[in-house]
């Protein structure tokens, strides 16, 4: 269940605080594919299951890691709700690694805090503290700030 925010004008409230975490999203080998072919980089660690169980040093094929934090903003819509907005925007990210590979076949899930929030015009923005968990890592496998501008 997703924090639920009624406008931009409460964000002050949440600094600082966990949000709730995301639900758990599974990472198959269908879905690294697919982003292996809109990206354009089809490194055999990610899609050459057979070669990737052999000789990778992973044990296996894993997610590419722009894919994971492609996720972000899916996980995040499950992590914060803000209503009575007309408009939210990915605006980018401040830092972002990826400290453990994604096994596909895992899954993943986002837990998150409110780091800052800053009037700008018409609205706020934010940066979070974003961690991405894995089932089958014992470390985080992204740590990021994503900003995000909440229109009123």
């Amino acid at each position: 269940m997703p924090t639920i925010i009624d406008s931009v004008d409460d964000f002050h409230a949440l600094l600082g605080q966990q949000l709730e975490s995301s639900d758990w999203f599974e990472i198959t080998q269908s879905s690294v594919d697919s982003f292996a072919d809109a990206t354009h980089d089809h490194q055999w660690i990610h899609v050459d299951v057979e070669r990737a169980n052999r000789d990778s040093p992973y044990g296996g094929p894993i997610a590419h890691g722009y894919f994971t934090l492609s996720l972000l903003s899916a996980m995040f819509l499950q992590v914060l709700s803000v209503r009575h907005l007309s408009m939210a925007v990915n605006y980018g990210l401040n830092k972002v690694r990826f400290p453990a590979p994604v096994p596909v076949g895992s899954k993943v899930r986002l837990s998150a805090w409110l780091e800052s929030v800053d009037e700008i015009a018409g609205g706020v923005q934010i940066v979070l503290r974003a961690i991405v968990q894995c089932t089958d890592v014992d470390k985080p496998v992204c740590v990021a700030e994503p900003v995000f501008r909440f229109y009123r």
